[in-house]
């Protein structure tokens, strides 16, 4: 009767986890992120900073937002202020995020000397790494290499175009359905023979398919569960727009059209907050910033 109890209480606290972690949505986290990233450019208070990312991090498990690098700055923060961050195990989540961007962290000599820090050399981070790599689906790898490869056939002229966005889309359908959303934790950025495989490339090109109302909502679920980045989401429907010649949702294509102005920037900024994405303002200077870190490197 002990034993039949305590295994009750171990699955009613899986069930718990597994609700808690199903209610967890990432618009709100990327608020959040974009919250503090402003707090800091403003105040230039780094230990509210770390204590507003490790607030964070307790409730989300980490991303790494493009150009933001959120988890990576937190632990950097906290190394350099001498804060605990998790140590090893964090090191260890950061390779995991930031992995599939690899060949862009191979340049970054402050990143090693973090984990030379704590004891693991270059050689310990390119094993750490390989072992990830190790980690992802084979089937949708094969698969997402294929597709990467007939997105840009012929660079995209001619007759094939629409039959192998045709194929395409239809493979995202079976991979959401078999195996969720194709994300860069399960499959990378790198597939077979380095064929580079970028979703976001994919997802845009699904604008002009006949699937489309489909993605729209399917997406914004794994917009909300974090395995699809806000910005794939919205270029994929601002694309959509554009070809229809409708008036743009999120502004990205804002600059092919003359008629743009202030009364549009307040919608399409009210647009992108509901979405998480950031404003003009917010995204020019993250931006900004992201190509002088580039430049220094």
């Amino acid at each position: 009767m002990k034993y039949i109890k305590i295994i009750f209480i171990f699955l009613i606290g899986i069930a718990f986890l597994s609700c808690k972690s199903k209610n967890l949505n990432y618009i709100d986290y990327y608020h959040k992120v974009y919250a503090i990233d402003s707090m800091q450019r403003v105040d230039k208070d780094t230990l509210a900073t770390i204590r507003q990312y490790k607030k964070l991090f307790r409730k989300y498990p980490p991303s790494q937002n493009e150009r933001m690098e959120e988890y990576e700055v937190y632990i950097r923060y906290a190394d350099k202020f001498h804060k605990k961050f998790g140590g090893i195990k964090s090191l260890d989540k950061l390779i995991a995020q930031s992995a599939p961007n690899w060949k862009y962290k191979r340049e970054d000599q402050d990143f090693f000397k973090l984990y030379e820090k704590y004891g693991i050399d270059s050689i310990g981070v390119e094993r750490k790494v390989l072992q990830w790599k190790k980690s992802l689906n084979k089937v949708l790898i094969d698969s997402f290499s294929i597709a990467s490869a007939r997105d840009q056939y012929n660079a995209r002229v001619g007759p094939t175009v629409v039959k192998d966005d045709k194929k395409n889309a239809e493979l995202l359908i079976w991979t959401f359905k078999n195996y969720g959303f194709p994300s860069r934790q399960k499959i990378g950025l790198s597939g077979n023979n380095d064929q580079f495989m970028s979703m976001g490339t994919l997802l845009n090109h699904m604008a002009g398919t006949e699937y489309y109302e489909y993605f729209k909502t399917k997406l914004l679920e794994y917009v909300r569960s974090g395995e699809c980045t806000p910005r794939d989401y919205i270029e994929m429907v601002d694309k959509y727009q554009y070809i229809h010649h409708l008036e743009p949702i999120y502004g990205i294509y804002s600059h092919y059209d003359k008629n743009f102005n202030a009364e549009d920037s307040v919608r399409i900024d009210r647009n992108r907050q509901a979405i998480g994405f950031p404003t003009f303002k917010q995204s020019s200077k993250i931006t900004k910033d992201f190509q002088r870190k580039m430049n220094n490197h």
